[in-house]
């Protein structure tokens, strides 16, 4: 079984009371030797944008978290990741001044340079380096990463600077996220054949000579519908867009119903097979 739980969509700035953009996406864990007596799930924090710690320390701690992926360097996509450092420090150790370097590191897997991104935004004063609580990995384009019983591909996509969609896969259950990305080659490779697919759709229409760096509701209804994706959610919609003609539009091209992701939703894929 997999699980995706929204933590925050919001594209660009977050809305009053609501998050940017990451998602907790958890799985089965096959049993083995090593890990028989740990969590009974996989969980990975996809995309660390503003308040989306807040919430996903609703759903696990994180000492429990397996690994976070970022998909790009944007601050909605990213900028929680360095109160995740000071979390993953300070926990089990609260006195001012200190901070904790017992336990396992978390990895994080991101685009390259994004440790030195996160670096510029900790204080200078910080007596603990990154790596006390980071295990730093970079990606690339068709990297493929084992996590417990996940099997992950990196795809990038056009987005203006180095972005890399994610899929994963359990068995014969496929998730993938286009992370932010226009029309593009990468987008294929994620999204063929997934029974779920969350697409960004962060402009309304087409903005006539602009770059192709975002989708549309329409165009991820027929991309979704090309690639032959069995469920499509929408995300990354920026405040103010109206959700229902989103909905709308991505699901005239579509064919299907089409959901948007909102703080809290939970989508499960092969539950029960």
């Amino acid at each position: 079984m997999i699980r995706l739980t929204v933590l925050g969509s919001c594209g660009t700035y977050p809305a009053p009371g609501r998050a940017c953009t990451g998602f907790l996406l958890e799985a089965a864990r096959v049993p083995s030797k090593q890990d028989s007596q740990g969590p009974e799930m996989v969980r990975i924090w996809i995309d660390a944008g503003a308040g989306t710690l807040a919430n996903l320390l609703r759903y696990t701690p994180l000492s429990e978290v397996d690994a976070i992926w970022i998909s790009h360097l944007h601050m909605d996509h990213c900028s929680d990741l360095p109160l995740a450092n000071y979390a993953l420090r300070h926990a089990n150790n609260p006195a001012p001044g200190y901070g904790s370097t017992e336990g396992p590191r978390v990895p994080v897997f991101g685009p390259p340079g994004w440790a030195e991104h996160v670096r510029a935004f900790m204080s200078a004063a910080d007596y603990y380096p990154l790596e006390d609580a980071f295990e730093v990995h970079e990606l690339v384009d068709e990297k493929r990463i084992e996590i417990g019983s996940l099997e992950l591909m990196a795809a990038a996509t056009v987005h203006g600077i180095e972005t890399f969609g994610l899929r994963a896969t359990l068995g014969k259950d496929t998730f993938s996220y286009s992370a932010d990305s226009g029309p593009c080659d990468g987008l294929t490779r994620l999204a063929e054949n997934a029974d779920l697919f969350l697409c960004e759709a962060a402009w309304p229409t087409w903005p006539q000579g602009r770059p192709p760096i975002h989708m549309t509701p329409k165009l991820a209804g027929e991309w979704a519908a090309d690639l032959g994706a069995r469920k499509l959610v929408l995300t990354h919609l920026r405040p103010g867009h109206d959700p229902k003609v989103a909905i709308d539009r991505a699901t005239q091209a579509y064919g299907d119903q089409v959901e948007v992701a909102v703080e809290g939703l939970t989508f499960e894929l092969g539950k029960g097979s």
